[in-house]
């Protein structure tokens, strides 16, 4: 579950970026807007992870340059080995989205922006996400459905009616990008039920994995993102 802000604290803000002038700007942003103050600035890997440990910060902005350096990864890492609540991720990412906005929310970021967001837009997303919602970028979630079709374990799922109301809960939080530790907070209930629910369901829609649960929820309709205008 998020860490509320609460009174007058402002909103806590790290940016982890490879490129130490594109950090600064972003520093820089976020330290000029009302309400929101920078956390630490970073490199985009395991320094991210150990600041993100240290400095328990609201929110996580990571420039993602290359997917396949591992930097999708250190959503996984910074989640992993954060106290709870842990921090929202959000990444901005380059033109070719596809492949890569799919495996940052399997990862559990909770937004995907271009970067060339403007900045007041990106200032607003940070907010967003902090808030406990998605936010994807309209392209983001064109490349996000476009990766699974015509997929078969999306196209041919059975109707979602077979679902319990329950099962269907925990699909969409599982859409959302939280762990089933964090649902299991969310709903009251143990671990062990959420993944006795989720397996279920996966079951009874033919589906193989969670990522399969993650593309579903958004082609289905059980989670409608906060969305940046196009």
């Amino acid at each position: 579950m998020r860490r509320p802000v609460v009174g007058g604290s402002p909103l806590r803000v790290l940016v982890a970026d490879d490129e130490a002038l594109d950090r600064a700007g972003l520093a820089a942003l976020i330290s000029a807007c009302p309400g929101m103050e920078v956390a630490g600035e970073s490199a985009a890997g395991e320094e991210a992870v150990s600041l993100a440990l240290a400095a328990r910060p609201d929110v996580v902005l990571l420039n993602v340059r290359v997917p396949a350096t591992g930097d999708i990864a250190t959503v996984e890492r910074i989640l992993a080995s954060a106290e709870k609540p842990a921090p929202r991720v959000l990444v901005l990412g380059g033109d070719d989205l596809h492949g890569y906005v799919y495996r940052a929310l399997r990862a559990g970021a909770a937004g995907f922006l271009l970067k060339d967001t403007p900045p007041a837009l990106l200032l607003s997303a940070i907010r967003t996400v902090a808030e406990g919602h998605v936010l994807l970028a309209p392209s983001a979630i064109k490349a996000l459905i476009d990766v699974w079709r015509p997929a078969d374990p999306i196209a041919s799922a059975p109707d979602l009616r077979l679902l319990t109301r329950r099962e269907a809960e925990v699909l969409a939080l599982v859409g959302r990008g939280m762990s089933n530790r964090d649902i299991a907070g969310f709903l009251s209930v143990s671990e062990a039920t959420v993944k006795t629910h989720l397996n279920r369901a996966m079951a009874k829609l033919g589906l193989s994995t969670r990522a399969h649960v993650v593309a579903l929820a958004y082609d289905r309709g059980l989670v409608k993102p906060r969305c940046l205008p196009a």
